[in-house]
């Protein structure tokens, strides 16, 4: 029997249907840092529980996210890498086509006093002990995953604890992603501190995307 395009398209047309809300691709972005219960997921985004258990459900059933248990807790993961990839992709294309998105971004995250690294450009510099690779995300995001070599000091630690920044050394801060404002902040707490920072162009979500080395605490 010959295959309905017309059906096969609207079975495909369901996956983007689950990504058509601001918060569901929040979620998706949290849970490329490391699997987590959907409490802590609601508190993350700002959403009341039920409405973040029905916003899950909607991933779960377009095979967006799994679950398992641990204990009496259920635990939220990407099914897989390919899912940070369409993530990553999206925004890309949107950021590229839609003047809207771009003019956001550039208001609100791309001020042009902050220099911007790219990954092959901060590896070598790392290399050579010329750069101090930081990541400024929550600790147990650290934990589940991180950049080889980078130093944890979350964004809300790191004014207390900007002795153990050398100030002789450029620092490349990076968070989840390239919409997370967590390293725009750490750069200009850093700068104001009279230290050389910059941003890494791309965050764990990139970096889960193109299949790259991560190092996860033991």
């Amino acid at each position: 029997m010959a295959v309905d395009k017309t059906d096969l398209y609207d079975a495909v047309a369901g996956t983007g249907k689950a990504l058509a809300h601001g918060k569901r691709l929040e979620m998706l972005e949290l849970l490329a840092q490391g699997e987590r219960p959907v409490r802590e997921l609601a508190r993350a985004v700002g959403l009341k529980l039920t409405t973040a258990s029905a916003h899950l459900q909607v991933l779960h059933e377009a095979g967006l996210v799994t679950t398992r248990k641990r204990g009496t807790s259920v635990l939220y993961q990407l099914a897989g890498g390919d899912v940070a990839g369409l993530l990553s992709v999206l925004c890309r294309v949107a950021d590229a086509h839609r003047a809207e998105v771009e003019t956001v971004r550039r208001t609100h995250l791309e001020p042009e006093d902050i220099r911007v690294v790219g990954r092959e450009e901060l590896l070598h510099a790392a290399s050579e002990g010329r750069a101090l690779v930081l990541d400024v995300r929550p600790a147990e995001e650290y934990a589940a995953g991180h950049v080889p070599g980078a130093v944890s000091i979350p964004l809300e630690e790191l004014a207390d604890r900007l002795v153990e920044v050398p100030s002789e050394t450029d620092v490349v801060a990076y968070c989840r992603g390239r919409y997370c404002v967590l390293s725009y902040d750490a750069v200009r707490l850093l700068r104001a501190s009279g230290r050389e920072a910059a941003l890494l162009e791309d965050g764990i979500l990139e970096w889960r995307r193109d299949g790259l080395p991560i190092t996860t605490a033991a």
